[in-house]
């Protein structure tokens, strides 16, 4: 990856004096679940370059996989080039500046090196075992193992690299209730090969177990405990007012609230990028800006928002290091690491005497990202009276405004779980609407 880099930047400051070369590559086992059976299995090894220039003030973009040659080096600089002249210039432009990177644990597990398509075949078939066992029906899934080593060099004498794994299983499945079928999923991922594939299978075939004979319910206000999967969901409309760019755009709720208070007073959240054992952490961005952590509210007051370079120049602050990219063949923009939420108070299911617990909810993308207004089904829902599950709920939707939830919202759980991007507890949420 070095050679390819430094030969890349040769090549690249032979046109332009501000020069920035990403080398990624990525081996990776994928196995997918159809029904129940092992659909296929495929193991995957991709290496790409991605290059940018600035010239007079214009940046250029482009991209390759056929790293082997020196002639398609040469010309996907000259495409980056080309790309560059064609576009507008912006004194925001701007590459990562050498400096000193955190050292961040847990992101790296030497299991991988060892690692055979056999036991990612083996672990899918567990899950469909576990599943039949449990009496019910698997309808979806798989299993994803692989690892990540990125390496990023510029002309302003950024070195840096970044190296990972991660795993991760899914389960869907059927259960049915005399003529109806009650439907539940479940997943873990983690930066180690700790998942377990039975208890992904238990937990889904518990929760399209309890979901069967559903009853309605009365349309109402109602104190509602948003389980992990439906927090994640409905909070990923909230996290884009903290984006920079949104705030730049003026497409942020958040704008003008810099120092207000903006949430609950009990609540905190936190983006960290050198979460150890995080998923989405390493010790630099897309940019070879240096990971931290940052917080963005604490205990209801908003402190800041999430910049890349571009961003932070436009806004005349410093990046936080949430520069993200989805791959070589993308260019960096504003994205979260690990965004951890954080409750001073507890609410526990004990405490309901009249709500409702969801475990997941369907149709988050259509929450409006700006005025954070939202309706969506609830997916494998409880009723809970006096401070207990009474029965699964046939059919329900919720629907409120996730910045005004937010106000009156606590922890519901002691525990917090990774899902996505979002490190949450289970979250408590007082006099939500609830539509049967």
């Amino acid at each position: 990856m070095y050679e390819v880099a430094n030969k890349t930047l040769d090549i690249a400051l032979k046109h332009a004096e501000n020069a920035e070369i990403y080398v990624e590559r990525e081996e990776s086992v994928d196995v997918d679940i159809k029904n129940d059976k092992v659909d296929f299995a495929k193991e995957v090894i991709s290496l790409g370059v991605g290059v940018r220039v600035i010239i007079d003030g214009k940046m250029g973009f482009a991209h390759t996989t056929n790293t082997g040659s020196t002639e398609e080096l040469g010309r996907t600089v000259e495409r980056a080039v080309f790309n560059a002249h064609s576009n507008v210039a912006d004194e925001n432009f701007a590459f990562a500046a050498k400096a000193k990177y955190p050292s961040v644990k847990g992101l790296y597990d030497r299991k991988i090196e060892a690692f055979e398509i056999e036991e990612a075949v083996n672990f899918a078939q567990t899950m469909i075992n576990t599943v039949s066992d449990q009496k019910c029906q698997p309808t979806s899934g798989g299993f994803a193992a692989g690892s990540y080593k990125s390496l990023l060099l510029n002309s302003e004498g950024a070195d840096c690299q970044d190296i990972s794994t991660g795993f991760a299983g899914y389960i869907s499945v059927n259960a049915e209730d005399g003529e109806a079928v009650s439907t539940a999923h479940e997943s873990d991922s983690s930066t180690h090969f700790d998942v377990n594939p039975e208890t992904i299978a238990q937990k889904a075939c518990q929760v399209a177990l309890d979901s069967r004979g559903g009853k309605s319910i009365d349309t109402g206000d109602l104190m509602v405990i948003l389980d992990y999967d439906a927090a994640a969901g409905l909070l990923s409309t909230f996290s884009n007012a903290l984006n920079a760019d949104n705030v730049q755009r003026g497409r942020s709720l958040f704008a003008d609230k810099l120092g207000e208070e903006v949430v609950s007073s009990s609540l905190s959240i936190y983006d960290d990028g050198t979460l150890e054992n995080g998923l989405n952490s390493s010790n630099i961005d897309g940019e070879g800006t240096p990971t931290q952590k940052t917080t963005l509210i604490e205990k209801g007051v908003l402190k800041n928002f999430l910049y890349d370079i571009y961003t932070s120049r436009k806004g005349g602050v410093e990046s936080t290091g949430n520069g993200m990219r989805g791959s070589y063949a993308d260019i960096p923009s504003v994205g979260m690491s690990n965004f951890i939420v954080e409750f001073g108070s507890i609410n526990e299911l004990s405490e309901v005497e009249n709500g409702i617990f969801v475990r997941d909810v369907l149709g988050a993308h259509t929450a409006n990202p700006i005025s954070g207004d939202f309706s969506v089904e609830a997916m494998n829902a409880f009723k809970v009276k006096n401070g207990e599950i009474a029965y699964p709920v046939k059919k329900a939707m919720i629907s409120g405004n996730i910045f005004q939830s937010l106000k009156k919202a606590s922890a519901a759980s002691k525990t917090s779980k990774q899902r996505g991007p979002f490190v949450i507890p289970q979250i408590f949420i007082q006099n939500m609407r609830v539509v049967g």
